[in-house]
């Protein structure tokens, strides 16, 4: 119901200058709004920021700094939420607000990145900009022709044993490769660097993909098509047998595992969108065309990690055995409906009524799903401290996830929905949903301006895991940045529409 107060807000907001938005709390104006946006992306980027990107997490005094593992002054994260999902950030508040300042940091992290490009094509998980540290980095030189090496000379450290490896795990490369597309349409592709690189990258990634339409997690040089005959095209079957050891076994080549094959359809689809180039539909369609030869036959008809070019679920880390993954095939549903929105192919589709009633079946007694299932028994299988497989999760390693949650409702009422829906309306897409000036966002956004410390950053408490310490001066979150500067963004668009 609303309130006599709120009606108040709105009837001054009509011929208020800096109009008021509140309910239970402190009024929350567009102006306060703006300003906290504008000190806090000022701060990030002239105090948190090295050469324009980011790292994961800092101390609140700025002395210690991480992303997956420790960094140094000079080092930025490209895994998110690193320096893509920060700058995206920025580029979402320009956006919402038409300031050229939040372009220009979106910018100055584009450029980071730009600089962090390997010959490979793609990037590793950082960046190091020291000069010295990044000779034992395979960084990119728009002078070399398809990533080639140049003589080594007397003093310099062989660039053919660098550091190079483009890497596809955690979204890494894909993250870096939407971000800098999306930079590059906002720019009317007109930034020669940033063009180039979406160019170069898209390239690499493209030469990377297996006939079948799968990738593998890394490469360190410049790719090339793989040999048809040497990976034919082969539907998923269940080994003879596997080894419940470890082996120190690297023979898979097609990966799923942390959602690599879905977020490379979903960069593939943009690049479509963004260029209006066929190949990058055709790439995401092959990609497809994979997914539905990876799904197991009965008695789990669902999705492993990694694959040989057999076709076998196989080993990957000593903790990621051959199984049917509950997490990643959940990934993979959505991944296939992604793919019949943008295209109406019902074979998309196909797949996955089977997966989610064997899902279902599979559920564990609190309603989750164990991250792995034997081969073809369906025992939930776990790993124990010393890396032993077991059928009991009482003593599993706590890095990894071993229960995940069950999504599978949602995913059902998804595919009902598309069911239901005209197929090429799917495909024309919906217009973007304008934001509501919900109580609820007005309440985030209070929350938001009043954590928010004199110099413009959010402090929270917490740890740094590489540093295995909680700092005095608390944390500085880069995700938690994220978070709030989108928050202030949907503010914002609301509070102009109303």
């Amino acid at each position: 119901m609303i309130t006599n107060r709120r009606i108040c807000v709105f009837a001054i907001a009509v011929v208020a200058v800096a109009p008021q938005f509140g309910f239970a709390g402190e009024p929350v104006t567009r102006q306060e709004a703006a300003r906290t946006l504008r000190k806090a992306v000022e701060f990030f980027h002239s105090k948190v920021a090295c050469q324009g990107g980011y790292l994961w997490r800092y101390s609140g005094d700025l002395a210690l700094r991480e992303g997956e593992g420790k960094a140094s002054p000079t080092m930025v994260w490209v895994q998110p939420p690193g320096t893509p999902t920060v700058g995206q950030a920025c580029l979402d508040a320009y956006e919402s607000t038409g300031d050229e300042f939040y372009l220009s940091v979106a910018r100055d992290a584009a450029y980071a990145l730009v600089r962090g490009q390997l010959r490979s094509g793609g990037w590793y998980y950082h960046i190091e900009f020291d000069q010295e540290k990044r000779l034992s980095y395979g960084y990119r030189d728009p002078a070399l022709a398809r990533g080639q090496a140049p003589p080594a000379k007397a003093g310099v450290p062989d660039r053919r044993r660098q550091q190079q490896k483009t890497m596809l795990d955690d979204d890494t490369t894909q993250s870096a490769v939407r971000f800098l597309m999306h930079v590059d349409k906002v720019l009317q592709f007109k930034d020669a660097k940033v063009h180039e690189a979406c160019d170069y990258a898209l390239k690499s990634m493209l030469g990377a993909q297996y006939p079948n339409g799968a990738w593998y997690q890394w490469w360190d040089s410049y790719p090339r098509a793989a040999s048809a005959e040497k990976y034919p095209v082969l539907k998923a079957s269940y080994p003879k047998s596997w080894s419940r050891q470890w082996l120190n076994d690297w023979t898979g080549r097609y990966f799923i595992n942390d959602n690599l094959a879905a977020n490379m359809i979903a960069t593939m689809i943009e690049a479509y969108e963004i260029y209006n180039d066929e190949k990058y539909l055709a790439s995401a369609l092959k990609a497809g065309d994979f997914l539905l030869l990876a799904q197991m036959p009965e008695p789990q008809p669902a999705w492993a990690q990694q694959y040989d070019p057999n076709m076998h679920p196989v080993w990957d880390r000593k903790f990621e055995p051959p199984a049917i993954s509950g997490l990643e095939s959940q990934g993979i549903c959505d991944a296939l409906m992604l793919l019949y929105t943008k295209t109406g192919k019902k074979q998309y589709l196909e797949p996955i009524p089977r997966a989610v009633e064997y899902l279902r079946s599979s559920q564990l007694s609190e309603g989750k799903l164990a991250r792995f299932y034997e081969l073809q028994t369906n025992r939930p299988l776990y790993l124990t401290k010393d890396y032993k497989l077991t059928y009991d999760g009482s003593d599993a390693p706590t890095h990894y996830s071993f229960v995940v949650d069950s999504r599978l409702n949602r995913i059902e009422a998804r595919y009902r929905d598309l069911l239901a829906a005209d197929p090429n309306k799917l495909k024309a897409g919906k217009p973007p949903k304008a934001n509501s000036l919900t109580p609820a966002l007005i309440a985030q956004a209070r929350k938001v301006i009043d954590g928010m410390d004199e110099r413009g950053a959010w402090i929270e408490r917490g740890r740094l895991r590489a540093h295995k310490v909680e700092p005095a001066s608390g944390v500085i979150d880069s995700q938690t940045f994220v978070n709030n500067v989108g928050t202030l963004c949907r503010f914002l668009s609301a509070a102009k529409q109303d």
